[in-house]
């Protein structure tokens, strides 16, 4: 609740004057608008799965007063929003660690690409297509590991 910029008692957050001593109340700033206010909550879930840049979604969608709400559809979108941010940090890994490791510790025999590494980055484009895919026909789809840490992160933040 605003107070009164004159004499300090409680005003309405509407109120022009005080109803105490009558001093005019300066107009506030305008509230914070939530980026994701004109989007659906299913659109708002698809962008945490848009590969290499969905991570930028996910965090905005974590941050969101929208979606802190204890609802099952902020719940919803939580969770594709933890599961799409833990998806790149899995594809992080992969990218910066396993594959330089396998590249250069022998298993790619010297050679600059590394098939395993390859593989490995394929199955995590294709883990980005089949939740963008599941997420656009409204379905929910825990991906192994990473979909139980989602869900716990949404039951620790809710908490």
């Amino acid at each position: 609740m605003p107070y009164c910029c004159q004499c300090g008692k409680p005003v309405a957050g509407t109120a022009r004057f005080c109803t105490a001593c009558g001093a005019p109340q300066p107009a506030g700033a305008p509230a914070a608008s939530d980026v994701f206010s004109g989007i659906s909550d299913r659109n708002a879930a698809l962008l945490c799965y848009i590969p290499w840049l969905g991570w930028i979604a996910a965090v905005i969608v974590i941050a969101s007063r929208r979606y802190k709400r204890d609802t099952p559809e902020a719940r919803e979108v939580r969770f594709h929003a933890f599961q799409g941010l833990y998806l790149f940090v899995a594809w992080l890994i992969v990218d910066w660690v396993i594959s330089p490791v396998l590249r250069f510790g022998g298993m790619g025999m010297g050679h600059a690409f590394s098939p395993l590494g390859g593989l490995l980055r394929l199955a995590m484009l294709a883990a980005w297509i089949v939740m963008l895919v599941r997420v656009s026909h409204s379905q929910h789809y825990r991906l192994p590991i990473i979909g139980e840490m989602a869900e716990r992160s949404v039951h620790e933040q809710r908490v």
